[in-house]
């Protein structure tokens, strides 16, 4: 065990929506009996890019005693699931992240995605 960064879902304010699922490269999280659950500490790499997709505010990252990341498994784990990827886009200027870096962000109440080039704006107005 080591300490870490790891993916912690508070189980009563998950609605097990699944939007946190597609964010986790490494199929660290799946929805069990209608949550979100960490499925294991060695996939989870405590990036947090679920963070800020998730509606309710479940999701947080803590440090704790953890197995220590596993990249092999998480490789596997990809491959298992066929690296299923959903493109995402910016939702100011529908830019996709080909063309461009994007940014998880809340806005409104919603969990979207904000490209480099629209996010200056965004902050400032």
């Amino acid at each position: 065990m080591v300490t870490r960064n790891i993916v912690h879902i508070d189980e009563e304010l998950c609605n097990g929506c699944g939007l946190c699922v597609t964010p986790c490269a490494e199929g660290a999280i799946a929805l069990v009996n209608g949550k979100a659950r960490v499925v294991s500490d060695a996939l989870c790499d405590g990036a947090g890019f679920c963070l800020a997709v998730c509606p309710t505010g479940a999701l947080t990252v803590e440090t704790r005693e953890a197995a220590p990341f596993d990249e092999a498994a998480a490789h596997e784990r990809m491959a298992e699931r066929g690296e299923v990827h959903i493109a995402q886009r910016c939702f100011r200027c529908d830019t996709g992240e080909d063309q461009a870096v994007l940014l998880p962000c809340r806005s409104q109440g919603q969990s979207l995605w904000v490209c480099t080039r629209c996010l200056p704006a965004l902050i400032h107005g």
